[in-house]
């Protein structure tokens, strides 16, 4: 752009002199086809070298109209000596008049280490697992998995306001936190309490933040799942769809200026990527060359809108060549093919400080969140295969038992222990005072400004002129 407008001061003036006119133009509409063309050559060599070479450049002047042609693959056999040196690089021409096809001949693959029944297939290449860790993946998928149906349990029974699960993303969820470690910095969507769960944050934790207590770090400000620790490294859920992207680049980029040994990820659900700031994020964190992971869970659904009316690619894991970012795409049922991937997107990232992009096929198996009924927009039958069928959980614990690392005993102590704990934490986090009304205003400025200070004080009237329409367990 800064080379047109350099070019065109000259172009327009030396134009305006052969023209011999400044504002008139109709002379050089009346002139015929040939005398038009006659009129550019002369114009053209009476140019500076410089300029000449610049205006003839069939980049930016065509002889003809475009025909009307077939997108093909183009050949990368034409003259090495047919290329410009630009900016960001080489770039060849071609005479071919021949778009780029909007789809490849074939489906991007689906990495898989894996196969449905949990035996591992032969040929596959992935990161080991110990049996200490394998067990700890195992049960905090189980742990998660409990977590997620009491939890939705206590929801219809009015005891929390909302509830979302992960059912059906369980292995993406434990695998892909036990590839990283703590120094990593996780930019949530809202489906990973598994993430946190394998950082160390208490089901009590989980349930305080659930219950909105006064033992909740957000102090109750913050709907139900909208999980965040400092210590752990979890950087607190925001409803706002994918905002989160961006934020992880900007962190991962301060990790690279520290030259820290860690990276940031950042997950966001498929309807997530027809978000601007997903493009903007791999834009970003493409050019800044920022060790970052965006971790796409692919599970087909954005709540009612299906991924065919999402996007007309190949998926997301496409999307990232577009902005020069490495990417592939994982079975999200399967949780050493998760793990293997995010390990080595973890090693590259730091190593080479590079963008990431791994698209995780799944499916959700729950409805959306508590506010939503799926099987009013896809079939009974579909969600109940995925359920039986596809089930991570299941197909993880058949690999644990052909390795002789899991029994029926230790899968019965396991669930009973989780469900224990669970039900425990319940109910002690309804024990527990719900967070004053003054912490509403507090936490943003140090010295309140006198119109938060002037909103405390109506809502402080209004509760007391209107107390059977506040809850009267929150302290004033």
């Amino acid at each position: 752009m800064h080379q047109w407008m350099r070019k065109s001061g000259t172009i327009v003036n030396h134009f305006k002199s052969l023209l011999l006119v400044t504002n008139n133009l109709s002379s050089w509409r009346s002139y015929s086809f040939v005398k038009r063309s006659q009129f550019a050559a002369s114009f053209a060599h009476n140019l500076p070298v410089a300029d000449r070479d610049f205006i003839n450049s069939s980049t930016h002047f065509c002889p003809r109209r475009f025909e009307s042609v077939k997108s093909e693959k183009i050949a990368n056999n034409v003259d090495d000596n047919q290329a410009l040196e630009l900016p960001e690089g080489k770039v060849k021409f071609t005479p071919k008049l021949r778009f780029i096809s909007e789809t490849a001949d074939e489906r991007e693959c689906c990495y898989r280490v894996l196969d449905e029944n949990g035996n591992r297939i032969s040929s596959s290449n992935y990161v080991e697992v110990s049996k200490e860790v394998a067990i700890k993946m195992y049960t905090d998928m189980v742990t998660l998995q409990t977590m997620d149906t009491i939890f939705y349990e206590a929801q219809r029974q009015g005891r929390i306001s909302f509830y979302v699960t992960a059912a059906g993303e369980e292995a993406i969820n434990i695998a892909s936190a036990a590839a990283l470690k703590i120094d990593d910095i996780v930019f949530p969507q809202y489906r990973e309490a598994g993430v946190l769960l394998w950082r160390g944050f208490t089901i009590q934790e989980f349930a305080n933040q659930c219950f909105s207590n006064k033992a909740d770090y957000g102090k109750g400000r913050q709907m139900p799942i909208h999980y965040g620790s400092n210590k752990h490294n979890y950087v607190t859920v925001a409803s706002t769809v994918a905002t989160q992207l961006p934020q992880a680049v900007g962190a991962a980029y301060s990790l690279k200026m520290e030259k820290q040994d860690a990276c940031a990820i950042a997950y966001v659900g498929d309807g997530g990527t027809s978000e601007g700031d997903f493009h903007a994020a791999l834009n970003f964190a493409a050019v800044t060359e920022a060790p970052v992971i965006f971790f796409c869970r692919n599970n087909g659904w954005a709540i009612s809108t299906p991924t065919s009316d999402q996007f007309r690619s190949d998926g997301v894991v496409v999307k990232g060549r577009a902005y020069g970012v490495r990417s592939i795409r994982v079975d999200g049922n399967d949780a050493l093919a998760v793990y293997s991937a995010v390990h080595a997107a973890r090693d590259m990232a730091i190593r080479e400080q590079r963008p990431i992009l791994i698209e995780a096929l799944t499916y959700r198996v729950g409805h959306h969140s508590t506010s939503d009924d799926s099987t009013k927009y896809r079939p009974v039958k579909e969600i109940e295969w995925w359920k039986m069928e596809q089930d991570p959980v299941t197909r993880f614990r058949n690999w644990m038992e052909n390795n002789s690392w899991w029994s029926d005993k230790a899968e019965s102590e396991a669930r009973n222990s989780a469900r224990k704990q669970i039900l425990h934490a319940i109910q002690e986090a309804e024990k527990v005072d719900k967070p004053p009304v003054a912490d509403i205003f507090t936490d943003v400025y140090d010295s309140p400004p006198s119109h938060l200070c002037e909103q405390e004080k109506l809502l402080r009237e209004a509760i007391k002129r209107h107390p059977q329409d506040y809850p009267s367990d929150v302290p004033l």
